[in-house]
């Protein structure tokens, strides 16, 4: 909004600055060091926040090629705030699958508690003899694998990739200024380390088709985010099916192992003893 008024980017970081924002306190001081803005701002991102990565990219490339820093700003903040959004759709929508996991994982565990509390000598016969001996190492083997298989399953439907239709979004604001397709191809490669030739089925339409490529670039990248959000949902939705296999595979033998068949035993032993 700031720079839209017409106020230089420099004062614009400054104003920020000085109204309390930290992000905006570090590029200036980074600034004053002699530092690029470009890196600064890129320096911010940490993780797998790549929005200030995304912004800084965008940065570079218009002002290498003379394009309005405005709008090729407020584009990508758009995008970042389209992938933010599907994130954290997919997160809540991961909440329940994800929480349902954990509670199973502590089945066996319940089995094992369940058996003390009904009067069986299960720990007695988890710790004493072979058949034992051989429960309680599996069913502990059993659980943490399962309890790992499902935080892998949880943490791999949650993976979001970065910020959908990036490439294309600045390629669009390369083109903006009035490049040459190579040239702006080779500057946001540059900007952003990914191999030029990801756009090359958009340019080629553009060029047989004979309509401006940056249309159809944003219009990709737009599209680029609403597939990666479907995706996203879709990953969400498959997760309570795909937690079934370190359920059935793991964690329901563990409950037998740690809780059933101890109190098996321990009848067995009983009876035998009595008899």
């Amino acid at each position: 909004m700031l720079l839209e008024a017409g106020v230089a980017p420099s004062r614009a970081w400054e104003h920020l600055a000085d109204s309390g924002d930290a992000a905006a306190r570090r590029v200036t001081d980074a600034v004053a060091r002699g530092e690029p803005v470009t890196r600064a701002v890129g320096a911010l991102g940490s993780g797998a926040d790549a929005s200030w990565r995304a912004l800084a990219a965008a940065w570079q490339v218009a002002a290498v090629v003379g394009a309005p820093l405005a709008p090729s700003l407020r584009a990508i903040a758009s995008a970042s705030d389209d992938a933010r959004v599907a994130a954290d759709e997919v997160e809540v929508a991961l909440a329940e699958p994800a929480a349902t996991a954990r509670l199973m994982g502590w089945l066996p565990v319940v089995g094992l508690a369940l058996g003390i509390a009904l009067g069986f000598d299960t720990l007695g016969v988890l710790l004493t003899g072979p058949a034992g001996w051989a429960c309680l190492a599996g069913g502990a083997v059993l659980t943490v694998a399962g309890r790992r298989w499902s935080a892998r399953l949880v943490r791999k439907a949650g993976e979001s990739g970065g910020i959908p239709g990036l490439h294309d979004d600045l390629l669009a604001i390369a083109l903006s200024g009035g490049v040459s397709i190579d040239r702006a191809r080779a500057l946001v490669a540059e900007a952003t380390g990914e191999s030029p030739e990801a756009d090359a089925p958009v340019l080629e339409l553009s060029r047989r088709a004979g309509v401006p490529a940056v249309e159809l670039l944003r219009a990709t990248a737009a599209l680029a985010r609403h597939d990666a959000r479907t995706a996203g949902r879709l990953r969400a939705a498959q997760l309570s099916a795909r937690l079934l296999r370190p359920l059935g595979v793991c964690t329901l033998p563990a409950f037998l192992l740690l809780g059933v068949a101890p109190m098996l035993l321990s009848v067995l032993t009983t009876t035998a003893f009595t008899l």
